[in-house]
């Protein structure tokens, strides 16, 4: 009997992995976060499974579960929203399932930021304008944020930031990033990347606020800020210039590739 943490995605059903699915249409036991995991994706339970609802339990009752399953040898198939390694609280249940000696395994899923970034058709790295993406959160009920992490310190170095679970202090967010960003800086809030009932809103750190309010949108969004969200003028790649080496392509001035 094994455990399967399994990433279903952004939403969209069709974007949970091949292994995703397939693990989800051979276990007996389904547990899925019921407000965030697509009913098209519990559709691919098998017939008769028993299917869990985990959103109104806590943690002791969602761990009886997975025990139930490891006494009856029934393998589960754990359904969390996005991808696995960020703010799943899949942590906390790994720790739990290891003291009890149930074996687990972690297929990871298309996190929401990389949805919300396909969905803006934008790259989050350009050249000479950002490389780093810092997936970051304000400090909420759940989770506070640990002494050293904050929007200013990870604002000041320029990078892209993915702010999640915030859209609800969206004008904090905003004054926090315009001394390092402008009051012009672009950015996107993203609301459900890849449902049915998807919203974009785009605009800038100046009118962001007052746009989300006007929306109504309180909950289940992304927040994205930084200059890759709509640079134009930035350098090409080295890596498909004609001058550049590499290994199963030759430069142009060189004749031959890197090994």
């Amino acid at each position: 009997m094994t455990v399967h943490f399994i990433g279903a995605g952004p939403g969209a059903p069709d974007l949970i992995t091949v292994r995703g699915q397939n693990l989800v249409a051979r276990c007996p036991v389904c547990l899925f976060a019921g407000s965030l995991v697509p009913r098209e994706i519990i559709a691919l339970c098998p017939p008769g499974a028993r299917v869990i609802d985990t959103a109104p339990l806590d943690l002791d009752a969602i761990i009886a579960e997975f025990v139930t399953a490891h006494t009856a040898g029934l393998d589960v198939a754990r359904l969390h929203s996005g991808d696995l390694s960020i703010w799943s609280a899949m942590g906390e249940q790994i720790r739990r399932l290891e003291d009890h000696d149930i074996p687990y395994t972690v297929t990871p899923g298309v996190p929401s930021f990389a949805a919300a970034a396909a969905v803006l058709g934008r790259e989050l790295t350009l050249p000479g304008i950002a490389q780093t993406v810092v997936l970051t959160r304000t400090s909420g009920r759940a989770s506070a944020m640990p002494s050293g992490e904050s929007l200013a310190v990870y604002a000041a170095t320029g990078a892209t930031l993915a702010i999640h679970l915030s859209v609800h202090v969206i004008d904090e967010v905003a004054a926090t990033l315009i001394p390092h960003y402008g009051a012009d800086g672009a950015v996107a809030v993203v609301v459900r990347a890849s449902w049915p009932e998807q919203v974009v809103i785009r605009g800038t750190l100046s009118t962001i606020a007052a746009q989300v309010r006007e929306a109504a949108i309180e909950r289940t969004a992304l927040i994205l800020v930084g200059p890759s969200l709509s640079a134009h003028d930035f350098a090409d790649s080295a890596l498909y210039s004609a001058n550049y080496d590499r290994r199963f392509r030759p430069s142009a001035e060189t004749g031959r590739g890197r090994d």
